[in-house]
């Protein structure tokens, strides 16, 4: 039997697909009895569907590939949530299959699609839209389903950790380091996405979603990104055996889904700590299995379209066998989203202070009254002319009494010279 495939979307990901396919179809056939053919390719760009061989089948209106009766499994790279959900959904109303990357997709509108797809017997399928080429998203629904996961944390963005690691292997300033991104094709000419943490947000309420069987939208997420980390957090971080990566964090407790992203200081001693680069890496913890982790490239044509076509095959083979998914829509709880201000951790503070007697003193009975323990108070160094860096690292505190306490600082006179920079600590 052969599995006609409509692919939207020829960017890098798309490009990498018709390069798998390109260079493996044959393998397909005869290693797993899959026969795929491309039956539709739309894109903006007719000239790459052409430079393959499909220039036959090209069209650059997506309706033409969801509605054609000859497709059987749609392919969506297009990204976003407008035409890219227009597509998806209109795919699986008419009874096609639907492997996507899409991330954002996932994250705000799963409970949607996935609906769709139970309503009209076919399967959605998404391992790329986290991680890459890391295989992550079937191993959670198929080889970690005997486990009560409690904990899923990760290095989901290659970008910023491109660029943290820069700043803390070279010194890089965080200017020069997304220079150094964006020349290298890591980072946007509009970086927000990533410097600001969205695109590790949508990342890990999939991760959530699946690993602890409750919806988690990217709404639910608490996101901050890295704009305000400094080479002097990273090398203070390192002095204290730390050092700093933006995390992705879902974490399963007595009150319900606690998931956010923010920077993070992680002891050197842990596995996360090696992961430099443009590499990501996803870890782990279930009740039966203990602690893994999922190590590889995050984003690239190769790495994703990897799989993007590990999704293809699977869903084709039940296509050929009659079959839907195995394991479909595995949100069968509704556990509360614990709010942020609950969270209790330890907490790093870098202040730009004005310097002058008094101001150390006003700032520790700040502390003293939101009831923050201080673990060790250090100055950095003066920044600029009159400003100097003084860093509070605290015993466990909670993330309201940690605002509060920032909050009040700030309405200081012409203490606090510019925006601090907050890092939750995780041992």
């Amino acid at each position: 039997m052969t599995v006609r495939l409509g692919l939207i979307g020829t960017g890098t990901v798309g490009g990498g697909c018709l390069d798998i396919l390109r260079n493996h179809k044959d393998e397909f056939r005869r290693h797993y009895g899959v026969d795929l053919e491309v039956a539709r390719v739309c894109s903006r760009e007719p000239e790459v569907a052409r430079s393959f061989g499909y220039g036959d089948v090209f069209t650059s209106d997506y309706r033409e590939v969801v509605t054609d009766p000859n497709v059987d499994l749609v392919i969506e790279l297009i990204g976003g949530t407008t035409a890219a959900r227009d597509a998806v959904c209109e795919a699986l109303r008419n009874g096609k299959a639907v492997v996507t990357a899409n991330k954002a997709l996932m994250a705000t509108a799963g409970e949607e699609v996935f609906e769709l797809a139970k309503q009209h017997g076919v399967e959605i399928a998404f391992e790329a839209s986290v991680g890459g080429g890391i295989p992550i998203i079937d191993p959670l629904k198929h080889s970690l389903i005997a486990n009560r996961i409690d904990k899923v944390m990760g290095i989901v963005n290659g970008t910023t950790n491109y660029m943290l690691t820069r700043m803390d292997e070279e010194g890089a300033s965080y200017e020069e380091a997304l220079a150094d991104a964006q020349a290298r094709g890591f980072a946007e000419a509009d970086p927000s996405a990533d410097v600001d943490g969205f695109d590790a947000a949508a990342k890990i309420a999939i991760l959530s979603s699946i690993a602890f069987n409750s919806r988690v939208s990217l709404d639910d997420v608490h996101t901050e990104g890295i704009r305000n980390i400094t080479t002097t957090d990273l090398q203070t971080a390192r002095d204290m055996g730390y050092c700093v990566k933006l995390m992705a964090i879902g974490h399963r407790t007595d009150e319900g889904v606690d998931v956010r992203v923010h920077p993070t200081m992680i002891p050197l001693s842990h596995q996360m700590a090696k992961v430099n680069g443009v590499y990501n890496a996803i870890y782990v913890v279930g009740d039966a299995v203990g602690e893994t982790m999922f190590f590889g490239e995050g984003a690239g044509a190769g790495p994703a379209a990897s799989a993007v076509m590990g999704d293809v095959l699977e869903v084709a083979r039940h296509i050929e066998m009659g079959v839907t998914s195995f394991v479909g829509c595995t949100c069968t709880d509704s556990l509360p989203i614990v709010p942020m201000d609950d969270l209790e951790t330890k907490y790093y503070i870098r202040f730009p202070v004005a310097d002058r007697p008094g101001v150390l003193a006003s700032m520790a009975g700040i502390f003293a009254d939101f009831g923050v323990s201080i673990y060790s108070v250090v100055q950095r160094g003066q920044k600029e002319a009159g400003t100097v860096e003084v860093v509070y690292v605290t015993h466990v505190a909670r993330e309201r009494d940690i605002r509060a306490v920032v909050d009040k600082i700030a309405s200081l006179d012409d203490v606090l010279h510019s925006e601090p920079s907050i890092i939750r600590v995780e041992d």
